[in-house]
């Protein structure tokens, strides 16, 4: 018998906000353990907590960016559980009136698109951080408190693929608006999943089990793998399905339970007392709607129309906001925005990679890229001289125009001085004359290297190329 699998998500996201939910402790990462903490996000008697405004707005705008509805009215709920790393015995969070209701993201797999539904966004305020040793354990409360995002997924994900593909495309978008680092490593995003199998052709869903606290986007995929394969085996041999907590072990490769699974009830929510509700105004989300950036995969359609992009270059430009924002800047500079994407792709990208860094740490702009491109495509400089204008760019920004002629780098297109360089060539080099007039078309390759290294790379290599395939009979 084959199964069906059912898969939903729970994604969580640390906003990128300075201060923390309800008190004003930093949300630094890496501080000293338990020193971005106070008595409020330590749950002392009496601590009131105060909303942090730029939470709920960041909140709104990632609802707004993939289609939710807008509360107008919500609220927050105390939800009572007992762990160490909550120091109040209970999570401040949002129950049965969330800031966003719907929505969906798209995905694309194997060249099919599927939009995976949102049921909510909530927010609540995040845990401590547990770590185990050998024969103790240690909390660090610098993250309690941390604003929380919780993204809940209609369960419409139909295979461990289609869950890695909404994580990376939900990931661009909170990138994109940038409410998140979503820095895995660091936190910023972690992800419970629940997955349930069925008879294929089966209507009503099977028991499902829940996998907790996954943080990287493999060790989603790969826990589901492991886990579509146990239930699909426990049902193959007659076997009930429990309904249960498990946990990922990525050094061995399985899931083991941790507990039966708790229901909405268990945690006792009540209306949080201490804070008001969330009353939003209409104008002031149109506002946050106003401001939304285009969504990355419009812009990859629109790139490859309005610019006539393959769809590969498109994508490579789109997928992140801040090249996409300096590519559209360079290509409305230039006459030339396929070239300006070239350059893009290959000389901006490799520097960023090579040095680590981000375009707001260039000195290299737009207008100069886009310059930069107009001389090249005028003749006034080759590529070599292009590539020499462009580590000045990068190194320590400037004036293409300038630096062309301050450092002396413009092509070289007199047909005499040219010719005076071809004729050098050939009298220097008459075993490779005599081998590309033999058929070896190489040596052509090589007497053109000669003219340019003779040239100090200036001059024009068309020219050259023709003037010596005309001398040498080609």
């Amino acid at each position: 018998m084959t199964y069906a699998t059912t898969i939903g998500l729970e994604v969580h996201v640390q906003l990128k906000t300075q201060s923390k939910m309800f008190c004003a402790c930093p949300t630094g990462y890496g501080a000293e353990p338990n020193s971005l903490v106070c008595p409020v996000c330590l749950g002392y008697p009496g601590a009131m907590p105060v909303m942090n405004a730029e939470a709920i707005r960041l909140t709104v705008m990632t609802g707004l960016m993939i289609g939710s509805r807008i509360s107008e009215f919500s609220k927050f709920d105390r939800k009572s559980y007992f762990y160490p790393d909550m120091p109040k015995n209970y999570q401040i969070s949002q129950y049965d009136k969330p800031l966003c209701e719907g929505g969906g993201v798209v995905i694309e797999l194997d060249g099919t698109e599927k939009t995976i539904g949102i049921t909510r966004i909530h927010l609540e305020e995040d845990v401590g951080k547990s770590t185990h040793l050998a024969r103790s354990s240690g909390v660090d409360f610098n993250r309690a408190g941390h604003p929380l995002m919780e993204i809940v997924t209609e369960p419409d994900m139909a295979s461990p693929a289609e869950a890695y593909a909404f994580l990376l495309a939900l990931k661009q978008i909170l990138l994109y608006i940038g409410v998140s680092d979503c820095n895995l490593e660091e936190g910023n995003m972690r992800c419970d999943v629940n997955v349930s199998m069925r008879p294929a052709g089966q209507a009503k869903l099977g028991t499902k089990a829940e996998l907790k606290n996954l943080n990287t986007f493999k060790g989603v995929q790969a826990a589901l793998h492991h886990e579509v394969e146990r239930q699909s085996a426990l049902l193959a041999r007659g076997e009930r399905i429990v309904q249960e907590t498990r946990r990922w072990d990525p050094d061995q490769g399985i899931t083991t339970s941790m507990r039966t699974k708790e229901d909405a009830h268990d945690y006792r929510y009540f209306p949080e007392p201490d804070l008001m509700p969330v009353v939003l105004d209409r104008d002031a989300v149109a506002a946050i709607r106003a401001a939304l950036p285009e969504m990355p995969r419009a812009r990859r359609q629109r790139f490859a129309q309005q610019y006539g992009l393959p769809v590969y270059d498109a994508g490579v430009l789109s997928a992140d906001r801040a090249i996409a924002d300096f590519f559209e800047a360079a290509a409305g500079a230039s006459a030339n925005p396929k070239a300006v994407s070239n350059w893009i792709m290959t000389e901006v990208l490799r520097v960023l990679t090579e040095r680590d860094t981000t375009l707001a740490a260039l000195p290299l702009t737009a207008p100069a890229l886009a310059a930069l491109v107009g001389l090249v495509d005028a003749g006034t400089i080759n590529m070599t001289g292009a590539k020499t204008v462009f580590e000045v760019l990068v190194d320590s920004g400037g004036d293409p125009v300038t630096i062309v002629r301050d450092r002396g780098l413009a092509q070289v297109s007199d047909t005499g001085v040219i010719e005076t360089l071809v004729d050098k060539a050939i009298a220097s080099n008459p075993q490779s004359v005599e081998d590309y007039r033999s058929g070896k078309k190489a040596a052509l390759q090589f007497l053109i290297g000669q003219v340019m290294r003779e040239s100090r790379g200036k001059a024009n290599p068309p020219m050259v190329a023709q003037m010596l395939a005309g001398k040498l009979g080609g």
